[in-house]
C-alpha cells in the first residue's frame, strides 16, 4: 500500500531553518512521481509551496518562499526534501506532501485513486 509520510517539522525561531522530509513507501516506482509540498495555516486557504518534477527535476516555488526554500529529491531513498531557511512567523502551518502535477502555476493535486497525500507535519515559527 502506497503512502507518503512527512517529518522534520517543529518549533523554530524566526530566521531559523528546518528540513522537511517526505518518504514514499510501497511505491513500485517512486521516481516516476512528481511530488509537491502544500501548507495550510488555521483560517487560511491551502497554499501550494513547491514541487519537483519526476521527468526533468524541474521545480516550482511560490513567491512567498522563493529564495528561502529549496526542494530536492533522492530517488534511491524514495525521499523528497524541503529545506526551509530564513523562516518567518507567516511560514507557520501544517506542511503536507503529495503526488502532484507540477505546473507553472504551482502543484496541482488531482485526488484520483492513484494520487497520494501525507498526514502532515507541523511547522511553528515563533520567538
Amino acid at each position: 500500500q502506497e503512502q507518503l509520510v512527512e517529518s522534520g517539522g517543529g518549533l523554530v525561531q524566526p530566521g531559523g531553518s528546518l528540513r522537511l522530509s517526505c518518504v514514499g513507501s510501497g511505491f513500485p516506482s517512486f521516481f516516476h512521481y512528481t511530488i509537491g509540498w502544500f501548507r495550510q495555516a488555521p483560517g487560511k486557504e491551502r497554499e501550494g509551496v513547491s514541487c519537483i518534477r519526476s521527468t526533468d527535476g524541474g521545480t516550482y516555488y511560490a513567491d512567498s518562499v522563493k529564495g528561502r526554500f529549496t526542494i530536492s529529491r533522492n530517488n534511491a531513498e524514495n525521499t523528497v526534501y524541503l529545506q526551509m531557511n530564513s523562516l518567518k512567523p507567516e511560514d507557520s502551518a501544517i506542511y503536507y506532501c503529495a503526488t502532484v502535477d507540477c505546473q507553472p502555476s504551482g502543484p496541482h493535486y488531482s485526488a484520483t485513486p492513484y494520487d497520494y497525500w501525507g498526514q502532515g507535519t507541523q511547522v511553528t515559527v515563533s520567538s
